[in-house]
């Protein structure tokens, strides 16, 4: 299921209050939360660098979030670069 747009913005929203406005702008400059198909929630950062630091040190704080928000389980959060996601899209 794709995550729409408020869906988004509201993990993004709590994930903001867990790391920081620093550590926010830093990291989530560019972020998309953009489906999750029943196990993986994907992420798009904006850069190979920022995508491995999330998914190393915040994906546990990503997935208890958006299982919230999105009102079912997801174990798994897989975080990529924006340039995976228009090359997945093609």
């Amino acid at each position: 299921m794709k995550i729409s747009l408020i869906q988004d913005q509201a993990i993004a929203a709590r994930m903001a209050l867990i790391v920081g406005a620093d550590n926010f702008d830093r990291l989530f400059r560019g972020i998309q939360f953009d489906e999750f198909d029943g196990t993986v929630l994907y992420v798009y950062a904006a850069d190979e660098y920022r995508a491995s630091e999330i998914e190393d040190t915040l994906s546990l704080h990503i997935s208890t979030i958006a299982s919230g928000i999105l009102k079912r389980e997801v174990p798994i959060v897989m975080v990529l670069p924006q340039k995976q996601k228009q090359e997945r899209d093609v």
